[in-house]
């Protein structure tokens, strides 16, 4: 905080506020990161593997791949949610799980979990989709975005 918002807090907000900050627990930084360094690569890992088994077994090329790859992660990441594992997994490794597309199909699937009572329209549905369509707007105006910087490099004879 800067030096000007401190002058607006009274004495005692300054004394509580430097209490706090002296008691305030200091995170493991470098420890978090190596622990979602390594959930993140074995989940990579596992999709890269499961990525093999359909082209080796499934006759799947390198390109076609991938959906069933994905749909297969988000399946496992759905069942260990709703077994209650993958919580204790994403208490251990932090964002290691939380960044690739399993960490997407917890969140909804946790959604819809915890407002199962609600119904299924107005509480599964409805909190499914608070959660998904951040993200979905996210992705789709990323998408866009790009596809005109594409265009204007396109058009200036780049690639």
């Amino acid at each position: 905080m800067s030096n000007l918002k401190n002058k607006k807090l009274t004495l005692t907000q300054q004394e509580y506020k430097k209490f706090a900050k002296d008691r305030e627990l200091k995170r493991p930084v470098l420890m978090n990161s190596i622990r979602a360094f390594i959930a993140g690569g074995l989940i990579c890992t596992l999709g890269q593997g499961l990525k093999w088994m359909y082209m080796t077994y499934f006759n799947f090329n390198e390109v076609t791949a991938g959906n069933p790859t994905v749909a297969t992660l988000i399946i496992i990441a759905v069942l260990l949610t709703g077994l209650g594992v993958y919580d204790h997994i994403a208490q251990w490794a932090g964002a290691g799980t939380a960044v690739p597309v399993t960490g997407f199909a917890n969140a909804l699937a946790s959604a819809a979990i915890e407002h199962r009572s609600e119904g299924f329209v107005l509480g599964v549905g409805g909190n499914m989709f608070k959660v998904a369509g951040p993200v979905i707007t996210y992705g789709v105006f990323s998408a866009f975005v790009l596809a005109i910087i594409a265009l204007i490099i396109q058009g200036l004879g780049g690639i």
